[in-house]
């Protein structure tokens, strides 16, 4: 092959709409690594999904066709209705392996039928920063030991069932403050205490052997003081030596500010490629010119010698090694069942639900990150107010996505009568106060539809109904 067609075959970029564009059917012939699917891409209908895959394979039958799909918040398939498996937190709390695997095992029959080869998932990131605005629910947990088993159970689950697993954000997302997707979060730990919390889940993966591992865009002085992960030597390395990975490692996007801003994608691409990365995620509803672009500064970087022929080759076979396995045991049953009990278990609910008759659900609107996107969440709300907005008067039940991170939003809730009741569907995360007064209070953490039918279930009993 030549340098052009293996500087294609590094990437994983995604284009506008339902359809396959010609250009891009173009970019798939000359060697398009593969396609990543985003919410535009996807109509809610696991037929349509497959028919866009199936357009995908007939431009090029290898190519690879990945997707976020963890459950719970993080949903491309289910966009439109929520996920149908609950989330990486609900499924640490409920702390059964078993439907860990079952949640694995459901999320890739809906790949396999839609034709997906690499699930971006699971995230194999430990939670501690309660005010974590990117990782939060999608996290199984705070505990890395408790993060290690479930890793490894959904991890084992999902390839076992026909689908490639791609863990992420190494080396750890989980105690950062910032969103990678908009600027360049810093992990202020020793390199000894990564170790000794980030790692471990990764370590498990890899121990379960793990299709993928994708970077995080974040900076670690600890481990490199100069550049952020996903273009760090000293950081991939740490994953190839100390953890023995000797797979693919995949890129988070490279249009997010946290590794291409001040120096532009195309240049992120090459030194991800020259730190050790093998498969570049590019992003979403991008034109085929920057795809080329990228192509580009790949092959200039090996003419003039910053990227060596060798080391771009050796990505582009580690690439190829991304394959939807065979599974080794078959998707049975309905997990429905599981999932609904296992979402009332996954529930806090802290005081007595008040009588809820005559009440109205009022949604405070605080923007999901952009790794979750315009997911549903919550049960269909009577009223929707912004952020230091007044609440209606009457009973209410308030419903709110992460409110210790939000002081416009625990203010509102300190104006509640006693008798009220708040749902929380984000992080559970620390008391602001108007937690100690008569307010009943539930934790989801996190969207799903079994949660959300769970959560429903208890208000109508209370009272409620529209």
């Amino acid at each position: 092959m030549s340098v052009e067609s293996h500087a294609l075959g590094v990437l994983l970029p995604s284009f506008r709409g339902p359809e396959l564009p010609p250009a891009w059917a173009r970019l798939l012939q000359d060697g398009l690594g593969g396609i990543c699917l985003f919410g535009s891409n996807l109509t809610g209908s696991i037929g349509d999904a497959r028919a866009l895959t199936d357009a995908v394979r007939r431009a090029r039958p290898d190519a690879l066709v990945a997707v976020d799909e963890e459950g719970g918040d993080v949903t491309r398939l289910h966009a439109r209705t929520g996920s149908p498996v609950l989330g990486a937190a609900q499924l640490g709390a409920v702390d059964d392996l078993a439907l860990t695997a079952a949640a694995g095992r459901a999320v890739a029959a809906d790949l396999v039928a839609a034709g997906v080869d690499l699930d971006l998932g699971p995230v194999a990131d430990v939670n501690s920063n309660p005010d974590n605005p990117v990782i939060g629910t999608r996290s199984f947990g705070s505990d890395p030991i408790h993060v290690s088993r479930h890793v490894a159970a959904w991890t084992g689950a999902l390839q076992a069932a026909g689908v490639a697993a791609c863990v992420k954000h190494f080396p750890g997302h989980g105690s950062t403050a910032q969103d990678s997707h908009l600027t360049l979060p810093v992990i202020g730990a020793s390199a000894a205490e990564i170790r000794v919390r980030e790692l471990p889940p990764f370590r498990a993966a890899v121990e379960a052997g793990v299709a993928a591992v994708m970077t995080s865009h974040i900076a670690v002085p600890a481990l490199d003081p100069d550049l952020p992960a996903t273009l760090s030597t000293k950081v991939l390395g740490a994953l190839r030596h100390e953890l023995g990975y000797d797979g693919a490692i995949v890129s988070d996007a490279l249009d997010m500010a946290g590794v291409s801003a001040g120096r532009g994608i195309p240049e992120a691409a090459v030194l991800a490629l020259v730190a050790g990365a093998d498969l570049l995620c590019v992003g979403p509803d991008k034109d085929p010119s920057l795809v080329r672009e990228i192509q580009q500064a790949i092959v200039d970087a090996v003419r003039s010698g910053r990227l060596t022929e060798e080391r771009l080759a050796d990505a582009v076979a580690r690439t190829s090694r991304i394959r939807r396995p065979v599974p080794a045991e078959p998707v049975v049953g309905d997990v429905g069942t599981a999932m609904a009990e296992a979402a009332r278990r996954a529930l806090i609910v802290e005081r007595q639900v008040p009588n809820l008759t005559g009440a109205r659900v009022v949604t405070i609107s605080t923007p999901a990150n952009i790794a979750v996107g315009e997911v549903p969440w919550g049960i269909p709300p009577d009223v929707v107010v912004a952020p230091g907005a007044e609440l209606p008067a009457g009973p209410v039940v308030v419903q709110v996505r992460d409110a210790h991170r939000h002081p416009d939003v625990s203010a509102m809730l300190a104006t509640l009568p006693e008798g009220a009741l708040v749902i929380e569907w984000g992080w559970p995360g620390p008391r602001t106060g108007w937690e100690d007064r008569q307010i009943a209070r539930i934790c989801t953490r996190g969207s799903s539809r079994p949660v959300g039918a769970a959560v429903e279930e208890i208000v109508r009993k209370a009272g409620w109904h529209r």
